[in-house]
């Protein structure tokens, strides 16, 4: 006993870290105060620019990871680190939307940047397959700081009542916590070989040639009698279903990545790296996918900050433009920038118009890709392929594969993610 006594008393305890300490990239201990220190990349790429030489990729990489792990806050036992992509929006944002209330041009040049910006960034990242916190950010913040400006610029005028003031600041509480449901799982698949191991090969290889004789009774089976890609037929459970056409079918079917059986309408995301049941799209506005468990609270979300946005819109616009109709305000309001409250009033209007009318459309095309029992996902993938069809200059796309009608469609959507109620393959027959 006394040779493991000596070994444990050899072993350095670990200390429990400070609110200013945290464990680097290296494993290593540091501190929030030494966030400049030992910067031989930085000063590197810093001697370069001076010079107006150029810097190689891989500097730029090592500098920005740099930042990311240093950049910190004190927290409770260590420090917490702050993702990067979410501070431009809480700097630009208010710096850009105060210039803009300069004068009318400003607010015309920096109003046309922002989306143009915005849509760079967006396409900067989405080819590059990087999940960001940048749009979250910007959608969180620019919630706040148009409610701050409301409160600070547009109640004092005295043509807002607490009723208004209540029934806005309610909308407002409703869109986060809506946002906060549709942040949480949109229906992760999960390899079911992690849950049970102890599946065997013989199990994997269930279909015999009676069942696939079963399945060409079938609408969506091809002339071998294997059913097609993503039909509603297709309800073959498990592994079993990794047999059931041919190997192109098998492929299609089979997630290498996640390494499982995708049921039908199933995608992987390139961005989250996991399939998800019934995916219509990954959405940066919360950071996740779209799918079967998330997909009505993202509708409810969108819908509570259209009608939230829009009485806001309204309620500013009647007290800095009195006597006008809200559309009328909005392109002619004379003598708004004499006065820099109204002016930035008038500017952070504009700015929530430009929001609203971009999850307006966003909101739109969900509406119609419901009304058809279609997700965003399958759109694309009609598009590229050229199959379905197209109504109103491509604004709606019928691939007719699980069209079940108006009333049909949206009671499914009504019910997604209830419990299914799988019927056998001879019920359906």
């Amino acid at each position: 006993m006394k040779p493991l006594k000596k070994n444990k008393a050899e072993e350095p305890e670990l200390e429990p870290l400070c609110c200013c300490e945290y464990i680097d990239r290296n494993g290593e201990k540091n501190h929030v105060a030494a966030c400049l220190c030992d910067c031989q990349d930085l000063d590197e790429g810093c001697d370069r620019w001076i010079t107006c030489k150029s810097m190689q990729p891989e500097t730029c990489e090592r500098i920005m990871d740099t930042i990311s792990d240093r950049l910190r806050i004190p927290w409770l036992r260590g420090a917490k680190k702050v993702n990067i992509s979410i501070i431009p929006p809480l700097i630009l944002l208010p710096v850009f939307l105060r210039v803009a209330s300069w004068h009318f041009l400003l607010g015309v040049v920096v109003l046309t940047s922002l989306p143009v910006l915005a849509l760079w960034y967006y396409y900067l990242t989405h080819r590059r397959k990087e999940q960001t916190l940048f749009f979250l950010g910007l959608g969180l913040f620019s919630l706040g700081y148009m409610y701050y400006v409301f409160l600070q610029e547009v109640v004092p005028k005295g043509r807002v009542g607490p009723t208004q003031l209540a029934l806005l600041t309610c909308g407002l509480f409703l869109v986060l916590l809506a946002l906060y449901r549709a942040k949480k799982n949109p229906g992760y698949l999960r390899n079911p070989a992690s849950k049970d191991k102890s599946l065997s090969s013989s199990q994997v290889e269930c279909l015999s040639r009676d069942g696939l004789e079963r399945t060409r009774g079938l609408p969506g089976a091809g002339s071998s009698g294997s059913l097609s890609n993503r039909t509603p037929k297709d309800d073959l459970k498990g592994p079993c279903r990794v047999l059931a056409g041919s190997p192109a079918k098998v492929k299609e079917d089979w997630c290498a990545k996640c390494q499982l059986v995708r049921p039908a309408r199933a995608w992987h995301c390139r961005l989250c790296g996991v399939c998800v049941r019934r995916m219509d799209h990954h959405c940066v506005w919360i950071n996740s996918c779209v799918g079967e468990s998330n997909h009505q609270a993202f509708i409810l979300a969108l819908s509570i900050f259209l009608l939230t946005s829009v009485y806001g819109i309204t309620l500013t616009l009647d007290t800095i433009c009195r006597d006008r109709s809200v559309f009328t305000a909005l392109f002619y309001c004379p003598g708004v920038y004499a006065d820099y409250s109204s002016a930035l009033s008038f500017t952070c209007v504009w700015y929530s118009v430009i929001i609203t009318a971009g999850m307006a459309y966003i909101f739109l095309i969900q509406l119609i890709n419901i009304s058809y029992n279609v997700t965003e996902r399958e759109v694309q993938q009609a598009l590229r392929q050229k199959t379905g069809r197209r109504l109103l200059c491509g604004l709606i796309v019928d691939t007719g594969q699980y069209n079940r009608g108006f009333l049909r469609n949206w009671h499914q959507f009504s019910t997604l993610g209830a419990a299914p109620c799988h019927h056998p393959a001879e019920d359906i027959v």
